[in-house]
C-alpha cells in the first residue's frame, strides 16, 4: 500500500514538472485598432507593436477593424478568447458609446478589462468668434 502511494506521488510530481506555465507572451499579440489606418490610434498601436517585438521577441500585429464608431473592433475583442493575446487599443469613443448606443453587442465594463494607459491626446473645440454662444 505504501509503495503504491509513493508511486502515485512520484507520477504526480513528474507530471507537475512537465506542466509548468509557459512564459508570456508565447505567441504574437494582436493589437486591434477599431479605427481606420493612418489616424493617431493606428500610429500609436504600431509603435506599441514595435516595442512589444523589441522587448519580448514576439510580434505585436496591428489589425484595423474600423466602423461603427469603434464598436466593431471592440466587439471583436470582447468575443476573442480571454487569453491576453488579443488587445483593444480603445479610447474615449468606447466610453461615450455606452451611453450613446442603446444596444451594443458587448458591455465595456463586463466584457473588457483595462490594462494600461498608452497615451493621452489633447482635444479642443475651436469656433469662429462670430458664432453666437448660447448660455
Amino acid at each position: 500500500m505504501r509503495s503504491a502511494i509513493l508511486l502515485g506521488l512520484g507520477v504526480l510530481l513528474a507530471g507537475a514538472t512537465a506542466a509548468h506555465a509557459q512564459g508570456y507572451p508565447a505567441k504574437p499579440m494582436r493589437l486591434i485598432v477599431p479605427f481606420a489606418p493612418g489616424g493617431a490610434t493606428d500610429i500609436l498601436a504600431r509603435l506599441v507593436g514595435q516595442k512589444i517585438h523589441e522587448r519580448w521577441g514576439h510580434a505585436g500585429v496591428v489589425e484595423n477593424r474600423a466602423g461603427g464608431g469603434g464598436n466593431i473592433g471592440a466587439d471583436f475583442v470582447a468575443r476573442a478568447a480571454p487569453d491576453g493575446y488579443t488587445l483593444l487599443v480603445g479610447g474615449v469613443p468606447h466610453a461615450i458609446g455606452m451611453s450613446l448606443y442603446q444596444k451594443l453587442a458587448y458591455d465595456l465594463v463586463k466584457d473588457l478589462a483595462p490594462i494600461g494607459n498608452l497615451a493621452t491626446f489633447p482635444s479642443i473645440i475651436v469656433v469662429h468668434p462670430s458664432l453666437p454662444v448660447k448660455t
